[in-house]
């Protein structure tokens, strides 16, 4: 009735028909710039810092103060003969897919700054993720879901978009730690109204809020509110299928470990391999960039048994969305990252002593797929283990070559705020490490 009614709602509904498709136009799939080696990212984020001495960086023990070297046994494994821990023997089967960046270091090893600069290059001030300026420089594969998903986040660091467009910002799924056994996104559905009319009804929302967007002279803001609104109506028809997982194979929930993990000392339980499970379904349905967050690796006291824990927790999970990956057909174009807000030191020697600290100065991430060379280590710490001594990569040098695997020139990917030029690299600018290229 209010859309054929002759007081002006007529031309409002149309215009919001119109607004309806330019509003998702600038999130639409952008060619980048450069050359693609890479088309996604999934982040394997391990909150906390994972001990790289027992874990991807294999260190003798000395017995000299304050370092005693790795705990944990270490073999080689694959044909690139990787030394890879103990504790995580299903990862060990990929080896020869891993690239391992043992010269990681960062600017503070204090949780809250080194954990939002790992996520948006800078320690101290609001600024967009990783995956917010992903999103911008990208856009997004498909229509019906948002560009860039965070699983199990615990921090608005790890999925803001800051002074970014907020369509940018990550959708998070799994929020705040809560485990994601029943993993939902918040109000995706009701049954109040039929599909046809919840889509008139938002029609007519929309052209009121297109209206008042002309009026505000294209506020940001309200444009974001508009983009949210059409796009959570296209989500309710695709994001309670992916989520889901009721279709999938046994032997496949089986190989991701979904629904068996426990709490074991600071390892909670978060059913790790849901988040990669649905991780490798987001991937297949197009969303550009998904954050899988596990936390709990911050282990002061008790380091032996909740770095296993830890280790048992995400081991096979990743083990198998690699596997999976690989077999669909998506390795190649994925690009896999695995890695924490910082590294530890080697336990304080003594028999007694099971405890670690934060060490900033020297720790481990390894990528995957995504046009990196498999099999491969760069970089090296000092023979104790504290620091970065060869193949030295800060976070903006890791920034910059994820931007660059995705065909983004890093130091050129710019958004004007504030009367200044704002990059994810900040003012320093990161080196693209190429070395790692396959």
């Amino acid at each position: 009735m209010l859309s054929s009614a002759s007081c002006g709602f007529g031309s409002l509904a149309l215009s919001g028909l119109i607004g309806r498709a330019s509003a998702m136009d600038n999130i639409s799939a952008n060619t980048p710039p450069l050359a693609a080696r890479a088309q996604r990212v999934i982040f394997l984020c391990m909150s906390g810092g994972p001990a790289q001495m027992d874990t991807f960086d294999y260190k003798p023990q000395t017995g000299k103060k304050p370092h005693a070297g790795s705990v944990f046994s270490f073999e080689n494994y694959g044909e690139s003969g990787l030394k890879i821990s103990e504790l995580l023997p299903e990862t060990a089967k990929h080896a020869d897919k891993l690239c391992v960046l043992n010269g990681m270091h960062a600017d503070t090893g204090i949780h809250a700054q080194s954990f939002l600069q790992l996520h948006t290059g800078d320690r101290l001030r609001e600024r967009p993720s990783l995956g917010a300026w992903v999103g911008y420089g990208l856009g997004t594969e498909n229509q019906n879901l948002p560009g860039f998903i965070s699983l199990n986040s615990s921090r608005p660091s790890c999925h803001g978009s800051a002074f970014l467009p907020p369509v940018y910002q990550g959708t998070p799924i799994g929020v705040n730690g809560e485990p994601m056994t029943k993993a939902t996104v918040p109000n995706i559905s009701s049954d109040h109204l039929s599909m046809e009319s919840k889509r008139l009804q938002l029609d007519f929302i929309q052209s009121l809020n297109r209206e008042h967007q002309y009026r505000s002279q294209h506020d940001p803001r309200l444009e974001g509110v508009i983009q949210s609104m059409e796009l959570g109506f296209r989500m309710q028809a695709t994001a309670p299928e992916l989520l889901d997982l009721s279709g999938e194979p046994q032997h496949v929930l089986d190989r991701y470990r979904v629904g068996r993990q426990k709490s074991v000392g600071t390892c909670r339980q978060t059913d790790f391999g849901r988040q990669c499970l649905l991780a490798r379904r987001f991937c297949e349905a197009g969303v550009r960039f998904i954050e899988v967050n596990h936390g709990s690796w911050d282990q002061h006291k008790n380091h032996r048994r909740d770095l296993e824990a830890n280790c048992a927790a995400t081991d096979a999970p990743i083990a198998a969305l690699l596997q999976d990956l690989e077999e669909r057909g998506l390795l190649d174009s994925t690009l896999v990252i695995w890695g924490g807000e910082f590294g530890r030191p080697g336990l304080t020697p003594g028999k007694d002593k099971d405890q670690t600290g934060h060490n900033a100065n020297g720790f481990t991430f390894w990528l995957a797929g995504g046009g990196v060379k498999p099999g491969f280590t760069y970089g090296a710490t000092d023979p104790t283990g504290a620091r970065a001594v060869e193949g030295k990569i800060h976070f903006r040098d890791l920034h910059a070559t994820v931007l660059h695997l995705l065909g983004l020139p890093p130091n050129q990917l710019i958004y004007r705020h504030a009367g200044r030029d704002h990059r994810l690299t900040g003012p320093e600018g990161g080196r693209v490490v190429k070395e790692i290229f396959a």
